[in-house]
């Protein structure tokens, strides 16, 4: 028990200490201020009785006539400022019964203090126990009526001034608090004592902010200082709890008391380690700090310049698929999300970030979706289309996204009036609907965003460019050779008329021919390819297509062609051939000797399904996602990477899509679909 006083003796020096200084310092303030709108003078006053006070209350007691004495000047000088404050902000003017009433108030202030100065002088008529006691009643009645002045005058100020009132009010609840609790227990706490020098602080740190805007002047904390100076008070604070209730425990625990103050402080710790790390309480944390302590939601220099950071990361292994998602969804705390880019008469997942995108690819659906996104530019709140209370009806958004509970908004990426693609964030920790705030950083961040995806595209269409323009003038040297090749051979046919019946000549004619064939040859070699001759769309027989192509291979790799007989596509049968021999040479070239390739064949739905099936070496995702699909990029050695990419080309070309599953070890299968159509109409073209 000794111990607890000792402690709460400490803290009562400290924190009226600290106080006299605050309410010193805004006495010298007040006394040398400008402004108006205010009493300054009086207030002044009001600040340095409180300052001496608090003074008298840390270096005597609370308990001792100099401090009694101290608090009725204090209370006598701050219902004086009320006063003149009142006056000066009353709007009408000021009823007769007001200085009467301000008067019996400072009449009760000035006799309680007799009382206690009789009291502490023994000359009282009664016992010093009722003298003290009476005054104690007394300054309760001052404190209650003072409240009510108070209230009058909190109706009549400003806004600015309103806040002094409010410290005003703290200070004098806090006094009735501690008057109350002495009054019945007929004893000084000394705990409530400390609750007084606390907010006794507090209340001039009000004074202090609300002289700030009586003066005109604003103060301006960045998030940064703010945050961490609540960190550092909240971490003070639960210092505080501990050390007193470490001490209660001592004061009450006895014999066990070690054990105890050991199992609070393990049980404190632990949870406050747990309630630091959920992403949840951070959240919720920083949006109340954000809401009642600044006039914007967010720090528009500080996220502007993380966006810009993010999306300006060049190098290492985070694409700008998924650095654009991230700068977009570290705005609103958003953790994951997908970008989904305009194909066909859908959208697909081209890049994400801590999401699988794979599930929200919907080439099939999508394209209300993509006229909402470009004709209103608007961000969709995807809770909003679930409940009906947005224009956009929830058919138009792909089944996919619309079924995932994580799926949260929907931001587009317009550039030059064009939708470059759109951005699918996941929830926040923190639930919350999005507001006006949101909507235009969200937007202009989205702007932002399509400019560097669209600069991206047109880098990466340069790059293309400057391949092609490589491989012309690689195929200008093949035209070379080939010219060569066609003058050498029209020699020996000119030569053969005159020459023919030579024998050496025709050896000759001979060797050059076989020597012209080779190198013909080595020209194909490496062309690889060839142009393909643009045909009608129309029925196709998929089966004698796949066969043919088996034929042409299965010279050095066997072929296999399996599943449904009959079936009829609608495409170009010679580039369903040239598509078929490129994705089967592949996956020959990527298999062992004498392990075939199978090309299985079946209808679905409305679509012929052709799978190129192979057990080879496969290819990880990121070369399919990043290098598969695009021109002269290429595994194999002097190949132009090109057979991949006219495939899916031509595959587009006739309506149809080219999809590739694969694992590194295990093989890899391409699929494409195609318009199915009627054996009738196979028929009808034959005739």
């Amino acid at each position: 028990m000794a111990r607890g006083r000792a402690v709460s003796a400490e803290l009562i020096l400290v924190s009226h200490s600290l106080a006299a200084l605050l309410f010193a310092m805004l006495a010298l303030w007040s006394a040398r201020a400008q402004a108006a709108g205010w009493p300054r003078m009086p207030f002044a006053v009001g600040f340095g009785a409180t300052a001496l006070w608090a003074l008298a209350i840390a270096g005597i007691g609370q308990n001792q006539a100099p401090g009694q004495i101290g608090e009725g000047v204090r209370n006598l000088a701050w219902l004086i400022a009320l006063y003149c404050f009142h006056r000066g902000n009353e709007r009408r003017r000021a009823p007769l019964a007001l200085p009467l009433v301000y008067g019996v108030v400072a009449a009760v202030i000035v006799a309680e203090c007799g009382l206690y100065l009789a009291a502490d002088s023994g000359r009282a008529a009664f016992p010093a126990a009722q003298v003290v006691s009476i005054a104690l009643l007394l300054r309760m009645i001052a404190g209650l009526a003072s409240l009510v002045l108070l209230r009058a005058a909190h109706e009549a100020a400003s806004t600015a001034g309103r806040g002094m009132l409010l410290a005003l009010a703290g200070m004098w609840v806090a006094d009735c608090v501690v008057f109350a609790y002495a009054y019945l227990g007929a004893t000084w706490p000394d705990g409530l004592a400390v609750l007084r020098g606390v907010v006794a602080v507090a209340s001039a740190g009000i004074f202090a902010l609300s002289m700030y805007r009586q003066n005109g002047w604003v103060v301006q904390l960045s998030r940064t200082v703010a945050y961490q100076s609540l960190s550092l008070v909240a971490i003070g604070a639960y210092f505080v709890v501990i050390a007193v209730a470490i001490s209660a425990i001592a004061a009450i625990g006895g014999d066990h008391a070690r054990m105890w103050q050991t199992a609070f402080i393990f049980g404190c710790t632990t949870a406050m380690l747990t309630l630091v790390s959920s992403s949840w309480l951070r959240a919720w944390i920083k949006v109340k700090l954000a809401k009642h302590l600044f006039r914007h939601r967010y720090d528009y220099r500080a996220e502007w310049m993380r966006f810009t950071e993010t999306l300006g990361k060049a190098g290492g292994d985070v694409a700008l698929d998924a650095r654009l998602v991230k700068a977009l969804a570290d705005l609103v705390d958003s953790p994951a999300g997908i970008l989904l880019v305009p194909e066909g008469e859908g959208v697909r997942c081209e890049g994400a970030w801590n999401w699988d995108g794979a599930d929200f690819s919907a080439t099939g659906g999508g394209a209300a979706l993509i006229d909402h996104l470009t004709q209103t530019r608007r961000i969709v709140e995807l809770d909003s289309v679930r409940g009906g209370g947005d224009p956009l009806i929830p058919e138009a958004v792909p089944g996919p996204i619309l079924a995932s509970r994580e799926a949260w908004a929907i931001i587009p990426l317009i550039h030059f009036d064009q939708l470059a693609g759109a951005i699918l964030l996941a929830r926040p920790p923190l639930e919350r609907a999005l507001d006006w705030e949101d909507f235009d950083l969200l937007k202009v961040a989205g702007r932002q965003a399509a400019s560097y995806l669209a600069e991206a595209r047109a880098t990466a269409a340069l790059m293309e460019a400057q391949r092609f323009d490589e491989f012309n003038r690689r195929f200008a040297f093949i035209l070379h050779d080939i010219k060569n090749l066609v003058s050498q051979m029209s020699l020996v046919a000119r030569n053969a008329d005159r020459h023919g019946d030579n024998p050496e000549f025709r050896i000759d004619m001979i060797a050059t021919v076989k020597e012209s064939a080779n190198r013909m040859n080595d020209l194909i070699q490496r062309l690889s390819q060839r142009p393909v001759r643009a045909d009608p769309v129309s029925g196709v027989d998929v089966g004698t297509i796949a066969a043919t192509v088996a034929r042409g291979i299965e010279s050095h790799h066997p072929v296999r062609v399996a599943g449904e007989q009959g079936l009829v596509a609608r495409a170009d049968p010679v580039a369903l051939k040239q598509m078929l021999y490129h994705l089967v040479r592949n996956a020959a070239d990527a298999s062992a000797a004498d392990d075939p390739v199978r090309i299985d064949l079946a209808r679905s739905g409305q679509q012929v399904v052709i799978d190129i099936i192979d057990r080879g070496c496969g290819m990880s995702a990121a070369f399919i996602r990043d290098s598969l699909f695009k021109p002269f990029i290429s595994t194999k050695p002097g190949g132009f990477g090109i057979g991949a990419y006219e495939a899916r080309q031509l595959a587009l070309a006739m309506g149809g899509s080219l999809d590739v599953t694969s694992r590194e070890g295990e093989g890899t299968r391409f699929r494409i679909e195609l318009a199915a159509s009627s054996a009738e109409a196979l028929v009808e073209q034959a005739a």
